[in-house]
């Protein structure tokens, strides 16, 4: 019977019983008694203390499944032949929510709100940015990007999808742009949402010449990854106070405390928390075990990003 390990006891519990296989607790913090036996093995979320290394000269192992959507990190610790899955699916509802609450916080004035309150200030009456009525271009039109313009639309705004390649429209989009496309597209956004892989393609992807086309006033949110922006060319135009920025990711990352991101103007930040809530674990715990179904009866896995 196939070997499977999981983060800890709460995950065995939580998954259940799954014919054909065998669920074992591993936090990859050290090596499995049973390591040599394992074939499926899934890594804890958010455990900076987990050894992927672990995982390279494992006999039997033939899947990896993360819990994270992001990959990069896990690309070199794949032994050859084993197929790499991320968690697709899983943090959609968690990422296009904090994407919205970034953007209508930073429209809205919620920093300035709540500055002033901790002075007890009460701020003059003014007229504060909407977000309906605006452009918003999300690039990267995955599961999350989707998941990201379907809480758009309610808001009122224009939606223009941008993935690598041009394709036809859906049920949300009227068409999809390519990535050559940006150029052409960027003057006339409100705000440009960013949500793709990090790639060779995509790291540095939003350097001076991006930034530079966007227009006076516009807003950058980035939760992708720190190094799809080009920290120091953002910061160029935040300090200038032309753009504004609203980051879950940052380069480097964790921030340190003397970076000229915290008070640049119009910055916006939280600590990479995009995937991180409430609703993680029943839709993770709901991956997990479909998988482990899915490899029992013989059947395709979901969301193969890659096979070392």
């Amino acid at each position: 019977m196939p070997l499977v390990s999981v983060p800890d006891a709460s995950w065995v519990a939580e998954v259940g019983e799954v014919a054909g296989v065998e669920l074992v607790p591993w936090d990859l913090h050290e090596a499995h008694e049973r390591a040599r036996e394992l074939v499926i093995v899934v890594p804890p979320y958010l455990d900076p203390r987990q050894r992927l290394d672990l995982l390279v000269g494992l006999p039997e192992l033939r899947v990896v499944q993360l819990l994270t959507a992001g990959y990069e990190q896990a690309l070199p610790q794949v032994p050859a032949g084993v197929q790499l899955c991320n968690a697709g699916g899983v943090h959609d509802a968690s990422t296009s929510e904090l994407t919205l609450a970034l953007i209508l916080a930073s429209l809205r004035g919620i920093p300035e709100f709540v500055a002033a309150q901790q002075d007890s200030r009460w701020l003059p009456t003014r007229l504060w940015e909407a977000l309906a009525d605006r452009r918003v271009m999300v690039v990267g039109y995955g599961q999350v990007g989707r998941a990201v313009v379907r809480r758009l639309l309610p808001f009122e705004v224009q939606v223009t999808a941008v993935a690598s390649r041009a394709r036809a429209g859906d049920d949300l989009v009227d068409e999809v742009h390519g990535i050559e496309e940006l150029a052409a597209l960027l003057p006339v956004q409100d705000v440009v949402v960013l949500i793709v892989p990090l790639s060779d393609s995509t790291t540095g992807l939003v350097d001076a010449q991006f930034l530079a086309a966007m227009k006076d006033g516009a807003l950058v949110v980035n939760v992708a990854r720190g190094k799809v922006v080009d920290t120091q060319a953002l910061l160029a135009e935040t300090s200038s106070g032309r753009l504004r920025a609203a980051l879950d990711v940052t380069d480097p990352e964790p921030l340190p405390a003397d970076h000229s991101l915290w008070t640049s103007p119009g910055v916006l930040i939280s600590p990479h928390v995009g995937g991180a809530s409430t609703a993680f674990r029943p839709r993770a715990v709901k991956l997990v075990r479909a998988q482990l179904q899915a490899y029992a009866w013989g059947s395709a896995l979901a969301n193969v990003v890659a096979t070392g």
